[in-house]
């Protein structure tokens, strides 16, 4: 479905002339203790401050101002749940989990309630088939493609051709660094590379035996699928044994400036994933320093700014505020309900215009959301890390993944989902 001028224009009219309304509450659950908190506490500081600029700068959404319900998880799975358990009641319009295992489990509890979910970069990756998944996104890119991203690098590295060179991944050994592998595998078929898979345990600080057996096997290159401490840890070992940092790369989820200051000049030439842009040479900034920082209205000490997890933050809320925005059109209402805020994802659409606009140009891949894909494109792009001036830069543009190998395991997976469920696969 798409929104024309005049419906767009008959929204604004119905809502200068509506009364004061309700708040639009957007969870957060976040984890500020615990084992990962150094990685999600800026996330969550991104995630809160851009609703507080969008309050605060344009009056709220469509006029009704955007409400943050926070909840601590810690990481955990069981707590993840009873967070979800204890704000739906609230009007919840969509969840952001920020964890593998706590996505997993809400999968049919919020497809139940009728609630969305935004696994932004995370959770099942099978759940880019809207069709099975019918309030379930995971735009703009999901963990298979990210296994694909990091191997076009690869490739983009030697040629094309990888045929009998050593792949190991090195993964948190939980839901979330499995996700890959089957993908892993797959490409390792096509391309003729040798892949070995190397689990850390959680939380990821003894990985001695791991980089033992790399130092032994000597590959070509390291994956890393890795988390909070275990990320900072694998970067420290790899520059102990002298591992080329620029045949190291990991996941959006492994490159953070978090992860690479520990291990100080050792990091230099590290690499990661890119799901958005790093830095803050983006106009947003400037009025979140106006509007929130400046104002004393932070949801942390305002120092953030600019960090990657604190930009993915402040870009999942930005998706999440663009997705009310088409609701509201799509519907003609300002006070949403989520089944309303599940249509407003649906058809999302972000282009390069939309984001110049907001104040963001280039800050991420243009993508649209559909019923049969709710995932994207499956673009990114490719970030290094430079130990001197300690900061990131994006060395690639937004590629694309190898969308015929992926999207045949996105329906293998999602149509045995259905089976298993007794899901009829449609659009709405």
């Amino acid at each position: 479905m798409r929104i024309t001028k005049l419906a767009a224009a008959a929204v604004a009219v119905t809502m200068a002339a509506a009364p004061v309304m309700a708040d639009l509450v957007f969870p957060s659950l976040s984890y500020r203790t615990g084992p990962y908190a150094a990685n999600g506490i800026p996330f969550a500081d991104g995630y809160e401050d851009y609703f507080t600029l969008v309050n605060a700068r344009d009056g709220g959404i469509g006029g009704v101002p955007a409400r943050v319900v926070k909840c601590e998880t810690g990481y955990n799975t069981e707590k993840g749940v009873e967070c979800y358990e204890s704000t739906k009641g609230e009007g919840a319009l969509v969840y952001q989990p920020l964890s593998t295992g706590i996505t997993y489990q809400l999968i049919p509890k919020a497809t139940a309630d009728g609630i969305p979910v935004h696994s932004m970069g995370y959770g099942r990756t099978s759940a880019a088939n809207g069709k099975v998944f019918s309030n379930i996104f995971n735009y703009p890119a999901n963990y298979w493609n990210g296994a694909s991203l990091a191997v076009n690098h690869i490739l983009d590295e030697n040629g094309g051709d990888i045929k009998g060179k050593k792949i190991a991944l090195l993964y948190h050994n939980s839901a979330y660094g499995k996700e890959p592998i089957r993908t892993l595998e797959e490409l390792a078929k096509k391309h003729g590379y040798d892949l070995s898979l190397l689990a850390v345990d959680h939380p990821g600080q003894e990985q001695k035996s791991q980089w033992l057996q790399i130092r032994r096997e000597k590959p070509d290159y390291v994956l890393m699928w890795g988390w909070g401490v275990m990320n900072q840890v694998a970067i420290q070992e790899a520059a102990n044994i002298r591992f080329p940092m620029d045949n190291f790369i990991g996941v959006w989820w492994s490159g953070s400036e978090v992860d690479v200051v520990p291990a100080g000049e050792g990091a230099n030439g590290y690499k990661a994933l890119a799901m958005h842009a790093v830095g803050d040479d983006f106009p947003v900034f400037d009025d979140l320093r106006k509007y929130v920082v400046d104002a004393g209205t932070a949801a942390g000490a305002g120092d953030q700014l600019g960090t990657v997890l604190y930009n993915r933050g402040m870009y999942a809320a930005m998706l999440a505020v663009e997705a009310a925005k088409t609701a509201q059109a799509l519907h003609g209402v300002a006070e949403i309900n989520p089944a309303q805020m599940r249509d407003g994802m649906e058809a999302l659409e972000m282009t390069e215009a939309k984001m110049a606009a907001l104040g963001m140009p280039g800050f991420g891949p243009e993508f649209t959301v559909t019923c049969e894909n709710h995932g994207g494109p499956g673009l990114g792009a490719v970030q290094q890390w430079n130990a001197t001036d300690k900061t990131w830069s994006l060395i690639s543009d937004y590629g694309p993944s190898d969308m015929e190998v992926i999207g045949k395991l996105i329906m293998e997976d999602s149509s045995a989902f259905a089976a298993e469920n007794n899901i009829s696969e449609s659009c709405n």
